[in-house]
Parts: C-alpha cells; structure tokens; sequence
C-alpha cells in the first residue's frame, strides 16, 4: 500500500469505529477489552488519543510512567477516558480525517492501531468486526518485521505462519494457519487469536503465549 491508500483505509477504519462506539449501550464501555486492564473506554480513549497527543506531552506522559512503553500507553489512555463518552466518540471521528500521527509512530501504526484495536473492543462484546484483507494483510507484514514492541520473530521462532483467505505467510517450521485477521491479532500477542487458527504448531504456540 502506498501513503494514500494508507490515509484512505484509516479513514474508513476511524469512522467505522466512531459509528460502532456510538452505537454501544454505556455499560458496554465499562467491560473489560481483549488488552489486560484495559476497559473498552480506554480503548476508545486511546484511539481518541493518536491525532492529539504531542512530542512534549508523549515525554511528559514518559516521565511520569518512569521510562516504561506500556504503562505510559495505558495511563494516558485511562486518564483521557474520563473524558464523557460522547467527547471520546466525537475525537475518534474527527480523527478520521487527520494525517497526524503520534510521536515515533511509523506510517503503518495508526491503521494497525485501528485494525486491532477494533477487535479489542468488539471480540469480548461478541460483536463481529471484519477487518479488510489488504490493510490486514500489509499491517501483518510490518508488525513482522518491525520488532518493536510485540517482537512476533522472536515470540513465534520455530512456526510458519500462513493465511488462509489472502497470499500471505512468514516463518519457519510447523505451520500455523488462519485467517489474516487472526493472525494479525497473534501477531500482537493476543491470545482470542487461538481459536481461529489450526496446524501442527498451534500446540507449540498455544504453550508459549501468555
């Protein structure tokens, strides 16, 4: 995917989550997301989040968390989540149309971002959420071989990764197949991909997550 068509599957992606969070009832926001300690309001919050936050409060927010990736994400997001719903709602759908990106953000992360976070959201609330093949696709091969901070090459050494519904596969040794989707989400080190995979490496891989 090129920069436009990058800008283009994001946008469909913004507003296709401000709708979806719209359409939650409010008790549906305190539930817990698919991202330990997180509830489906910090999700949103965080998404609300990505056009917004700047280089000097990214390193405030640093501080604060003392120098750790994780916490810092969390804790901004939880502290914007106290935001009313209908705010949160409204910065998600204005961001749809913004080119900005968080600070040390890659040019693929804010639609990874949107993708996964998506599934964070409706897989625990049971709601089916299809993300496209192409940005699921191209989203799978940069977290692959980006690292930082899933590490999928050192996490799944030993396993090939293959798709079942796009032309896509990365790895060596026993197979695990599946939809995009789902390997997308293992990828990310979410555990709710299991159930959509199948192979010879899936015991392997089912041993060593989390």
């Amino acid at each position: 995917m090129n920069q436009e068509e990058i800008w283009a599957a994001l946008e469909i992606e913004r507003r296709g989550l401000a709708d979806l969070l719209d359409s939650l009832p409010e008790q549906d926001w305190e539930r817990p997301s698919l991202c330990a300690g997180w509830q489906v309001r910090d999700v949103a919050a965080h998404l609300a989040l990505a056009t917004r936050i700047k280089l000097a409060s990214a390193l405030v927010e640093f501080v604060r968390a003392r120098g750790n990736f994780d916490r810092m994400v969390h804790d901004s997001a939880v502290r914007h989540a106290r935001l009313p719903i209908g705010e949160i709602v409204a910065q998600v759908r204005e961001s749809a149309g913004s080119r900005r990106r968080a600070p040390s953000t890659k040019p693929l992360d804010p639609l990874f971002d949107a993708l996964v976070h998506g599934q964070d959201i409706t897989v625990p609330l049971g709601i089916e959420r299809a993300m496209p093949l192409g940005p699921a696709r191209t989203c799978a091969t940069h977290v692959w071989e980006r690292g930082f901070p899933f590490y999928p090459q050192r996490r799944l050494r030993g396993l090939r990764l293959v798709a079942t519904d796009v032309d896509w596969a990365v790895g060596a040794g026993e197979v695990v197949e599946g939809p995009i989707q789902a390997l997308l989400l293992l990828l990310s080190g979410r555990t709710a991909a299991l159930p959509g995979l199948t192979g010879a490496g899936t015991a392997a891989l089912t041993a060593r997550l989390p």
